[in-house]
């Protein structure tokens, strides 16, 4: 097993992570100021970091040793070694095989807003859903859920983490117009970009119902106010934002 090691801020570091999954890391680790990608071998990378070949059982050990459960209240997250005994909704995912483990300030934005906006019954769009993570929590808080993804590689490991869980969200490949058969929706949630979000923030509109609420995160607190104009300009109205380190949280109604 190879390490790859970088080193920067985590406005330099963060916008990465995806693109280390994309191009076959097998886990990630975040200390302060760096990076641990773990990769079954060497190759060349844009990034600048730095290669290191470790054992297969040293990683493995690490990692499991390493790994502790995160806190996003409601919920509590788990690896499927963990052993739940914390007050909460346990949430067991698999790490390091797609990005949304719980360990990312984003994500952790996500699941908690989940809880504050979801309401039982309601349907909820799963926006690259990666590990599965959002819709199989928004099943968890009684939603029926859907997870598009524009990597196909991601859906097994969803269904996966999905049927630990205990729940059985539809994941599909593609974005917005693979979901569109099963919306309009209450909810719509998706942690991707800032420019994504601009983008697609009249598309967004299109997904939910008249009232249908927006989690929006992935958006670094620089790039908020892009994503502020671009929402109200497609006619939503803000609810609350939330922040947690260099990254926020925006909810919208439509």
């Amino acid at each position: 097993m190879w390490v790859y090691r970088l080193k920067g801020t985590p406005s330099e570091l963060d916008p990465i992570l995806p693109e280390l999954f994309d191009h076959g890391a097998r886990g990630l680790w975040e200390r302060e100021g760096e990076v641990l990608a773990y990769f079954p071998a060497p190759l060349p990378l844009p990034f600048g970091g730095v290669w290191e070949e470790l054992a297969d059982e040293d990683w493995m050990k690490a990692w499991r040793r390493d790994l502790r459960p995160v806190l996003a209240p409601p919920f509590v997250v788990l690896a499927p070694w963990h052993a739940f005994a914390e007050e909460g909704i346990p949430l067991r995912i698999e790490p390091g095989m797609a990005f949304g483990t719980g360990h990312h300030e984003t994500t952790r934005l996500a699941l908690t807003a989940l809880a504050r906006h979801l309401r039982p019954g309601e349907r909820v769009l799963d926006l690259g859903t990666g590990s599965g993570i959002l819709a199989i929590a928004a099943e968890k808080l009684g939603g029926r859920a859907v997870g598009v993804d524009l990597d196909p590689s991601v859906l097994p490991q969803a269904e996966a983490n999905a049927l630990r869980n205990g729940v059985r969200p539809l994941f599909l490949e593609g974005s917005l117009e693979a979901a569109r058969p099963f919306g309009p929706f209450h909810l719509l949630v998706a942690n991707l970009f800032a420019e994504l979000h601009v983008r697609l923030a009249p598309a967004y509109r299109e997904a939910l119902l008249p009232g249908g609420r927006l989690l929006l995160t992935g958006i670094l607190q620089e790039k908020a106010p892009g994503v502020r104009e671009a929402l109200e300009g497609a006619g939503f109205s803000p609810l609350e934002e939330r922040a947690e380190g260099e990254w926020v949280l925006l909810a919208y109604r439509r």
